[in-house]
């Protein structure tokens, strides 16, 4: 069957569902394969447990007129996802970045939707399989998608834009992310400028920190709307922290956000300007900025009785790390803790940029230092660090009261797992 006979069925459907453990009653199930699993052995029961249809591309055992055979399932998502989009003529801002693009999306989804009805990517749902699943799940009550495009290799960007069509587009900033992928720095910049490519070519419209100068040689392009310090901005911006928490400042308005770091001051920016762009109203936006809830391990702080814990364990990089352990440094407290895992993804720069990250930690103003994981291990440090090779060790050799009225500084990648830090805490 082709993407224009399944349409109909589609929207006969409550949605989507590409998990039998997760099955909606009336939704269409997509068997999709990978390495290790083939969800067509699984389209009988996905039909049993309130499947209206189930898409499948092997012949099953036994027939039912409620599947729907193609040649490639997860070809024919991709495939319906577009068409789906393109029939409703969705307005879609595209957005990607080395850091802070899940955030940026939650802010920027926050603000517009105090005068849209919009739809925002879920979670982390950002690959070849979340995107066509985001833009399923919008309908003609949507008025704007914001859809979040991740990637750790060239073309991948290119291949997402192709699926969503954006009709705007932002990048958060280029980082030391997904380097084994990209093949370091420049393939990251290169890999990320997909998006404004494909913007460019489509003569569409780019959302721009002004201020990033190597965005600034990418884009070369007149139709963009930017923010900044500078004059020259389409928004003027001052950064602004209160304690740990991140502020802006636009036209004498000061806006106090729930994100701690500095860092995230940026990405409110750019939601405040994307905001302004869609003309919301200057108080609805203070009002979707400052009520914003960070959840999922990013940038949250939580307070227990005698000290605070920065939680930013969802992902880590180079980048990143270095800005967390800056914002800590920043702080004015006299008891700071870090405890750090492992960057994942680095490929041959592994070696030299844990090093990198522990040379800076030798030289901060923190005072606790705890090191988890292999790469972390090997890296030449002084006594005043205390390392561990595995989060295991870590769990056995940890004095959770050595951090009386202390800020905590808990991140790694989302392979080490360091939310279970507060297992123990």
């Amino acid at each position: 069957m082709k993407k224009e006979e399944i349409y109909p069925l589609f929207l006969e459907c409550s949605g989507v569902s590409t998990d039998t453990r997760k099955i909606t009653e009336n939704s269409m199930f997509f068997a999709l394969k990978g390495e290790n699993f083939n969800a067509n052995t699984f389209a009988v029961e996905a039909l049993k447990k309130g499947a209206k249809y189930a898409v499948i591309d092997e012949d099953p055992e036994t027939p039912n007129e409620r599947f729907l055979k193609v040649d490639d399932v997860l070809s024919t998502l991709q495939d319906l996802a577009t068409y789906h989009r393109e029939k409703l003529g969705l307005t879609i801002i595209g957005l990607t970045g080395s850091n802070g693009k899940t955030t940026s999306k939650e802010l920027i989804n926050s603000v517009l939707s105090k005068k849209y009805k919009t739809k925002a990517t879920f979670g982390n749902l950002n690959n070849h399989i979340g995107v066509p699943l985001t833009l399923l799940s919008m309908n003609r009550e949507t008025e704007i998608g914001i859809v979040e495009m991740g990637a750790n290799h060239q073309k991948e960007i290119e291949f997402l834009c192709g699926i969503a069509k954006p009709n705007y587009g932002y990048i958060t900033n280029f980082g030391k992310a997904h380097l084994e992928g990209f093949g370091g720095i420049e393939g990251v910049i290169k890999g990320k400028s997909e998006l404004y490519q494909y913007l460019k070519k489509n003569e569409k419209t780019i959302f721009l920190n002004i201020d990033d100068p190597i965005q600034q040689k990418e884009t070369s392009y007149s139709k963009v709307f930017t923010f900044g310090e500078s004059s020259e901005a389409d928004v003027e911006v001052a950064y602004t922290q209160n304690g740990s928490f991140a502020g802006i400042k636009v036209n004498g308005l000061h806006v106090q956000s729930k994100l701690t770091g500095s860092y995230n001051a940026k990405n409110m920016a750019a939601a405040y300007t994307i905001a302004t762009f869609f003309e919301v109203e200057q108080k609805l936006i203070r009002e979707g900025l400052e009520n914003y809830i960070p959840g999922n391990n990013r940038s949250q702080i939580i307070s227990k009785e005698n000290y605070q814990i920065i939680m930013d364990a969802y992902n880590a990089n180079p980048t990143s790390m270095a800005a967390a352990i800056e914002n800590l440094e920043s702080m004015d407290t006299t008891n700071k803790v870090a405890i750090l895992g492992d960057m994942f993804e680095m490929g041959p720069e592994a070696e030299k940029e844990h090093q990198a990250i522990a040379d800076k930690l030798e030289r901060s103003n923190i005072h606790r230092i705890f090191l988890v994981g292999e790469n972390f291990y090997r890296t030449s440090t002084s006594n005043d660090i205390t390392k561990f090779r595995t989060f295991e060790d870590f769990s056995a050799g940890f004095k959770p009261w050595q951090l009386d009225n202390a800020i905590i500084l808990i991140k790694g990648s989302r392979g080490m797992a360091l939310e279970r830090t507060l297992e123990f805490l």
